[in-house]
């Protein structure tokens, strides 16, 4: 592997201090040239970029925006609940310094449920919406009518305008949202995955068609590395006639400010072999802490698993006082003693909302080297990014050090070219060029059948304007959409699909004995009887088409016939199941696991935490101890997951009606496997699941296809379909990884009701 590394000094980089204030800035002491430049360019810009480094004050610059209108309220959203927490904090002062009126407010899910229900009821959506109409409402400590920031994150702001409340709420948040607020702040965007992007740019698309940017309205991105799909689709906004702004922190040649020190970084191609990686990571760990023992470092990798194994291969060398694990599952008490730590062990939980703080402060940077693993292009610059900050130091020329692990196609696609002496623009720009370090699947979600995603609030909302002058902006917002994001069909075809799954969606929550009775009262029942029949009963549908019958006749048909009520009813289940994971923001199939740690697998000081079922299937034995899951030992080996599903016909019907299809599956057993042998996999009652999405394919005739999805990231299973004829293997891709799939590999795999899904 020696001759495989690469290494390169990266210079120092610097920002600009304001060397001037305007008058309604005064209040911020060390401002810099990017804040102010934030604050003046949103005058006149409706969408203002701001692209200054990690750790240089993006949130104030963002919050500098508020002053245009001080008695207006914002939103502010932050990628994760714990940055939420971290910038509540930071917008209180700001407002404090600022002399603003506006009460602050933090709004994850857990923030909202505990807000009082004494003056509202207890539903989160009702609480959410009374606070945004006047959050005296609420809290009876804040003056009527005061204008309001509220921190929230991307599921929550998706869900509010995407109308995905429930249908008490739904309308009166997503009207709040949509014209509440006349500052919105996206912070770290480069972070947002697909879903998340879709639902930041239909709000700008929304703010452009419905004039809110002609009325004030200013939007900030907060970004240090925009991804390229999202570069143009912001430009596609600029062509629609959006003013857009861009705001470059290191642009500026005068009054700098040192921001981080020299680093000195070597490349290398991440090991396929985990065990040998691992005994090469604890190796570079111990010998830095012996050799520099008054050095700060971290190593910051995307599995929980190899952070979890690394601590251990560091504890049996003696470390045990000296490192601290920042993960997912790490409770706010264990990552703040992690952050005391001489070595810090982290995922991608890092990447966002963590300085690595440390008490006292040390006079140069808090980070003198950093270990890390990357999967794309904006991780990398993150991560590198932690290391060696001095913006506010007295020290600020003692290098610092870093190893970057890049996926071993890196190599194969070029990297070896790099212009070591070059710098940081040699290291850019050859990144830039690495196919393996693209996040492909955002465009191909975007215009695939994922554009469905923006269907529902833009029938919502036609809905909503039946009638009215707005009504006319709907084709227009959609138009506008298809031209940032892509995609093929038409408006008509979306707004048909979308009343199918919203009646699929409805007609599943019921009886079949209650179908019977609000057939009247169910939106889209029509169209979707319609799919029904089409996917169902081929001859019927092709009399439907010749006129030789009419589709009320078989509504009539159907609500007298029990057994075609449940057949409908089965249906309707599979066909919004199947779909679910598009309007989800929980990537994992099943809910997370309330376990205990008592022997310090996974935390350092606590005992209890949540996870997620498949990183405890695959890594750990455990028992059932009352409403806890206890983990007793580490796996010897990786368990190997995988799944079984009993289909009642021959293999043929199988393959003709179920294969290379988006669908739900009935009752597919999880099977844990090591060494070729099934080991037997203890029973938890949140993973039986009766229908489970997504979609099953050939390995054979795929392979290549799998491959190229699992280096992306992108998991898939084998499944086993016993047949009553014969059983075979195939490969399952489970909930959001299903959808991406078809989205980014696939041009003729079928839907729910055999109509063929579109690719692009």
């Amino acid at each position: 592997m020696s001759n495989q590394k690469l290494v390169i000094r990266l210079e120092p980089r610097s920002i600009s201090a304001c060397a001037s204030l305007p008058d309604e800035l005064s209040f911020m002491e060390n401002a810099l040239q990017h804040q102010v430049d934030v604050f003046k360019q949103s005058k006149d810009a409706d969408i203002i970029l701001d692209l200054a480094p990690t750790g240089t004050g993006k949130t104030n610059a963002g919050l500098t925006v508020l002053k245009h209108q001080p008695n207006k309220s914002a939103v502010y959203i932050a990628p994760t609940n714990a940055l939420i927490e971290q910038q509540t904090e930071a917008a209180k002062k700001f407002v404090s310094d600022a002399n603003l009126p506006h009460v602050v407010k933090s709004a994850s899910a857990k923030d909202i449920k505990s807000w009082s229900n004494d003056k509202v009821g207890s539903r989160s959506g009702e609480k959410l919406y009374n606070v945004l109409r006047n959050p005296a409402t609420v809290f009876p400590d804040v003056g009527a009518n005061t204008p309001i920031i509220l921190v929230t994150n991307p599921d929550i702001f998706y869900y509010a305008t995407f109308f995905a409340y429930n249908n008490l709420d739904r309308g009166n948040i997503a009207s709040s949202f949509y014209t509440k607020f006349s500052t919105v702040i996206f912070d770290e965007f480069h972070l947002y995955d697909a879903k998340q992007l879709v639902g930041m740019l239909f709000y700008l698309a929304y703010s452009h068609v419905f004039r809110f940017f002609q009325n004030g309205r200013k939007v900030v991105l907060l970004t240090a590395t925009p991804e390229p799909a999202c570069e143009l689709a912001l430009e596609n906004l600029k062509q629609a006639g959006v003013k857009i702004a861009r705001i470059d922190g290191e642009a500026g040649n005068i009054n700098l400010l040192p921001s981080q020190t020299a680093v000195n970084l070597e490349l290398r191609p991440k090991p396929d072999s985990k065990e040998e990686w691992l005994a090469e990571l604890a190796a570079e760990v111990v010998q830095r802490f012996r050799d520099r023992p008054n050095e700060n470092g971290a190593v910051i990798l995307d599995s929980l698993d190899n952070i979890n194994r690394l601590s251990d291969l560091l504890r049996q060398q003696g470390l045990s006082d000296c490192i601290g694990r920042i993960t997912g599952p790490a409770p706010k008490k264990d990552r703040q003693r992690a952050m005391q730590c001489q070595i810090i062990l982290a995922t991608s939980t890092v990447d966002v909302g963590f300085n690595f703080e440390r008490h006292p402060e040390p006079k140069r940077q808090n980070l003198d080297w950093l270990i890390f693993s990357t999967r794309d292009r904006a991780a990398f610059w993150q991560r590198i990014g932690r290391v060696g900050r001095v913006l506010g130091k007295s020290e600020t020329n003692i290098d610092s050090e870093a190893i970057a692990y890049l996926p071993a196609n890196a190599w194969e696609e070029g990297i070896t070219s790099l212009d070591t002496s070059g710098g940081r623009a040699a290291l850019q720009e050859m990144l830039d060029k690495l196919p393996c370090l693209d996040k492909p699947f955002l465009r191909a979600y975007w215009c695939s059948e994922a554009f469905l995603e923006i269907a529902r609030p833009l029938l919502e909302l036609e809905e909503l304007f039946e009638g009215l002058a707005e009504d006319q902006l709907i084709s227009r917002l959609f138009d506008t959409l298809k031209s940032v994001l892509g995609g093929t069909r038409s408006w008509d075809d979306y707004r048909f699909r979308m009343k199918v799954l919203r009646a699929a969606e409805a007609i599943a929550k019921k009886t079949p004995k209650e179908i019977k009775k609000d057939w009247k009262y169910i939106k889209g029942g029509q169209a979707f009887v319609k799919s029904f029949i089409k996917a169902k009963f081929r001859e019927e549908w092709n009399d439907i088409q010749a006129g030789r019958a009419t589709i009320e006749e078989y509504e009539d048909l159907l609500k007298k016939d029990e057994e075609a009520l449940v057949d409908l009813k089965e249906f309707a289940e599979i066909f919004s199941t199947s779909y679910a994971p598009l309007f989800s923001f929980r990537s994992s199939l099943f809910e997370s696991l309330h376990i205990r740690d008592i022997h310090g697998f996974l935390l350092d000081e606590s005992e209890e935490t949540r996870l997620d079922p498949f990183h405890l299937l695959r890594y750990y034995e455990f028992v059932q101890n009352g409403d806890y899951i206890e983990l007793t030992h580490r796996a010897n080996e990786t368990y190997q997951l995988s799944f079984r599903l009993r289909y009642h016909d021959k293999w043929q019907e199988f393959v003709n009606t179920e294969l290379n299809k988006l669908t739900a599956f009935k009752n597919c057993q999880i099977i844990r496997s090591a060494g070729g042998a099934i080991r037997p996999t203890p029973l938890i009652q949140a993973l039986n699941k009766y229908l489970l999405p997504g979609v099953i394919i050939c390995p054979r005739t795929n392979a290549a296809v799998i491959f190229q999805l699992n280096k992306q990231g992108i998991t898939s299973y084998p499944i086993t379909i016993v047949c009553n004829d014969v059983a075979k293997e195939y490969r399952l891709f489970a909930g959001l990884s299903g959808i991406l799939t078809i989205a980014m590999k696939f041009k003729q795999l079928r839907l729910p009701d055999d109509e063929v899904f579109i690719a692009g």
